[in-house]
């Protein structure tokens, strides 16, 4: 098959652009396996860690402690949260047309 004269050749990168669509699926793929990944460490660092040992803090009239299970099941989710975060904003940035840094 011949070309018109004139016409330019199109790389096949060039050819396929996402779609906003796909985009935001991609997205929404991502975030839930930053989510999925959170919850997994969250109920293995429930499960694994012992209820027995923790951070105290002390008051004047008695110690609270925080076990290091729970410590780290609100960790996990914290570190999934600010993970989601972060691609939120960097998505919000490439759709304005600016450069996201690196």
């Amino acid at each position: 098959m011949r070309r018109a004269a004139g016409a330019r050749k199109v790389e096949p990168m060039q050819a396929m652009q996402p779609t906003l669509f796909a985009e935001t699926v991609r997205l929404g793929i991502r975030i839930a396996m930053i989510w999925a990944g959170g919850f997994v460490f969250a109920v293995l660092a429930r499960v694994l860690l012992p209820d027995e040992y923790g951070i105290p803090f002390m008051g004047r009239h008695s110690t609270q402690i925080i076990p290091f299970s729970r410590a780290g099941f609100w960790t996990c989710l914290l570190a999934a949260l600010t993970v989601t975060a972060m691609i939120v904003v960097h998505a919000m940035l490439v759709d304005l047309g600016l450069r996201a840094p690196r």
